[in-house]
């Protein structure tokens, strides 16, 4: 019998490995097929016959996107929306957590505010509301429309909320006893021992504001103010000699280029800093995202 049991957990470990790995190529295939298509060549990637490995192996579309302002200038104002929209989230999150995770005699408004917020969690107000609101504070073409319009993240409350009810409550007797205040225990206890979770509502954010694009498609009126993941969805190659100096070596040098290998050169660029940025929170993921699910 234990023979019998132990071949059988053998073939289940072997059943779960190949569904993991298979479930992690089906992940990295995408990546790596945007990849090889960005280093094909133009009539390669047009018929689409490229697969696995990149054929007529170049790097036009990377030296093309060097000499792309456009793409820097949304490059940039995404790093700006990252940095500003994931620290005013970090901060709203954890300040409005904090004094929701008390009990009802600690903080009398709390069910009322609880209802507010999953109630905004559920509907909003719609589309041409938000843009005549963002009118009529003058935030059209402003960075601070990237930022604002997700400044509340909801599910970030609610999950860094209850991981702090579930810390030990001795510890912040114990600090009271020792007369700390709210802002001391705060900062000096919950945020520390809350590492975790905050790392996890932190590349929400950080994946949530590098990602998304409609907010710059219809906040933004100048191409020069757009988001890079608006930039790339707008983005059409318009190859004209006409406008180039007809020398043989710019020729050449526009004739190897087409939509598909550029395009997927500024896909795969856009998705490097979030695979970058991940492997660092990924460790912290699976606990932050658990134990502020849980409630007691």
């Amino acid at each position: 019998m234990v023979k019998e049991s132990t071949a059988v957990s053998k073939v289940f470990d072997v059943i779960l490995i190949l569904v993991l790995v298979s479930v992690a190529l089906l992940c990295v295939l995408p990546i790596w097929y945007t990849l090889m298509v960005s280093l094909s060549e133009k009539s390669a990637a047009a018929a689409g016959i490229v697969r696995l490995w990149p054929i007529g192996a170049n790097f036009v579309s990377y030296q093309q996107i060097m000499r792309d302002s456009e793409f820097f200038l949304s490059f940039w104002v995404s790093v700006k929306r990252v940095v500003l929209g994931a620290s005013l989230s970090f901060i709203v999150t954890v300040l409005m957590a904090y004094p929701l995770s008390k009990s009802n005699r600690d903080f009398r408004l709390r069910n009322i505010l609880m209802w507010v917020l999953v109630f905004a969690l559920l509907f909003n107000g719609g589309l041409i509301p938000l843009y005549q609101t963002v009118k009529a504070y003058g935030l059209i073409d402003s960075i601070w429309v990237l930022v604002l319009s997700g400044g509340l993240p909801i599910f970030n409350v609610i999950l860094v909320m209850n991981f702090f009810r579930n810390l030990p409550k001795e510890l912040e007797e114990a600090a009271l006893v020792d007369g700390a205040g709210p802002w001391y225990t705060l900062f000096v206890l919950f945020i520390p021992l809350s590492v975790p979770v905050l790392a996890t509502v932190s590349l929400f954010s950080i994946v949530g504001h590098w990602n998304e694009f409609f907010s710059g498609l219809v906040f933004m009126t100048k191409p020069e103010n757009y988001p890079l993941q608006t930039y790339i969805r707008q983005m059409v190659v318009q190859i004209d000699p006409a406008q180039f100096n007809t020398d043989s070596e710019t020729l050449k040098r526009l004739n190897e280029i087409s939509n598909q290998t550029l395009n997927a050169a500024k896909i795969f660029i856009a998705m490097l800093p979030i695979l970058v940025v991940y492997p660092f929170l990924q460790k912290f993921f699976i606990h932050g995202i658990t134990l502020g699910s849980v409630k007691e």
